[in-house]
């Protein structure tokens, strides 16, 4: 019965005992399937992938001898947008999410990107990195991008596990559990320390985990990582 649904719970299969004839209880349950060499665990969710997951694998082969180096000069932006209502809240733009159309993210890529850049690199070239959520995949912004003469790293779709800012992300609502802000106020001014108390150091390892993050796709066949 495991092996036909291994997303079976402890539930399901008393279920199907009993309606078998075998009455049973839950921790009967558990300890049967201990013994037969099973062990309960919460599955991973993933990005449904079907076909992009070969998208996912030409992508990760295109990149696999990019050095720490390449992946160092890859632009991840970060501004905050307030949000008014209740419970307090804030969208954060970025690898993450935000509630954007095609003018207002082009908005804030002039007004925040830009000048980011320029303090970072300088006259230096660099590549930008986006998902491609609609505001960013939008002809207007492959056109601001143009216009500006930004190189956009390609992206294949439904791929967090390769982005690392994503570790920033959740850096940063893990110290927010601990602040507990209540107010509008107390919660922006808890993002910006959560944000600043990440290291140079912490940025530089997941930087330097992008050539294990390509190799461990082509070793997935373009599927889902344990990134």
């Amino acid at each position: 019965i495991v092996e036909k649904d291994r997303f079976q719970t402890l539930g399901d299969l008393r279920k199907q005992w009993t309606e078998s004839g075998v009455e049973t209880s839950r921790a009967t349950v558990y300890r049967r399937v201990q013994e037969m060499g099973y062990r309960c665990r919460i599955p991973q969710v993933k990005p449904l992938l079907n076909q992009k997951q070969q998208k996912r694998l030409t992508w990760a082969t295109e990149k696999q001898h990019w050095t720490v180096a390449q992946w160092s000069k890859r632009e991840m932006p970060k501004c905050l947008k307030s949000s008014v209502k209740y419970p307090q809240s804030v969208m954060v733009w970025g690898a993450m999410s935000a509630a954007v159309n095609a003018a207002s993210y082009q908005e804030i890529l002039e007004h925040f990107m830009l000048p980011s850049a320029e303090k970072l690199y300088g006259d230096e070239d660099f590549i930008f990195q986006h998902d491609l959520a609609p505001a960013h995949s939008a002809k207007t912004t492959g056109k601001w991008f143009t216009d500006h003469g930004i190189t956009v790293l390609n992206w294949p779709a439904n791929s967090p596990d390769l982005n690392p800012i994503e570790n920033l992300w959740d850096i940063v609502k893990r110290k927010l559990r601990d602040a507990r802000p209540n107010t509008l106020d107390e919660l922006m001014a808890a993002i910006d320390a959560s944000w600043a108390s990440i290291t140079p150091q912490q940025c530089h390892r997941l930087i330097a985990s992008m050539p294990r993050r390509t190799e461990a796709v082509i070793s997935a066949k373009g599927f889902p990582t344990k990134y």
